[in-house]
């Protein structure tokens, strides 16, 4: 037997024994129901992976909604690509961000108000996927309550997936959510003095 019969020998008894434990993994997930995903951490690309599962989730044909929190400074990329399909709904509740702002009552005002179309969204069971971009700094400022956000997500229709974005999260929310994945930021652009620009950061 040569070297190479010896490596591909090796190599079939790897995959065969990973396809054995993917095999009782996938036997053993009966359970159906939407998840909650959260997706954090101080990294780029949280946004963007949640609006690629939304991409994925409308290819099978599912209603979405959409409520950007905090980023209504300008029209995202994703807002101009989505607003006019006809299973999403999307709103752009925020008025720019905080640090631009500089007003906590207005931005507490269009927290709630934003806050009170989710939840309406979060009884309405003709819509399969709900994408909560940049929730979590809501409840970091204090313009929401962790418990009532966590609670009305909790008591969505069984077969609802939402995804919640932002850099940190409440403890309440990461005590019910089903996945979290968090974006690690090693080196960004930005901090070595290359500008924003539209298609990328936004």
């Amino acid at each position: 037997m040569t070297d190479t019969d010896t490596q591909d020998d090796a190599y079939r008894q790897r995959m065969a024994t990973k396809k054995r434990i993917v095999d009782e993994r996938i036997a053993n997930a009966t359970e159906q129901r939407g998840v909650l995903i959260l997706m954090k951490g101080n990294g780029k690309g949280k946004s963007s992976s949640a609006f690629g599962t939304m991409a994925r989730s409308l290819g099978h044909g599912h209603r979405a909604a959409v409520i950007q929190f905090i980023k209504g400074r300008k029209a995202t990329g994703e807002y101009l690509f989505f607003k006019d399909h006809p299973q999403v709904e999307f709103h752009v509740m925020g008025h720019g961000f905080t640090w631009e702002t500089q007003d906590a009552d207005k931005d507490r005002q269009a927290a709630l108000e934003a806050w009170t179309l989710a939840e309406r969204y979060l009884q309405d069971e003709r819509v399969n996927f709900l994408l909560f971009d940049e929730l979590s700094y809501m409840i970091k400022y204090g313009h929401l309550e962790a418990e009532r956000v966590a609670r009305a997500i909790a008591a969505r229709p069984r077969h609802q997936n939402v995804i919640v974005t932002g850099r940190t999260m409440a403890r309440e929310l990461q005590d019910c959510a089903d996945t979290i994945s968090i974006i690690n930021d090693e080196r960004h652009a930005f901090r070595q003095g290359v500008k924003a620009q539209p298609g990328i950061e936004y």
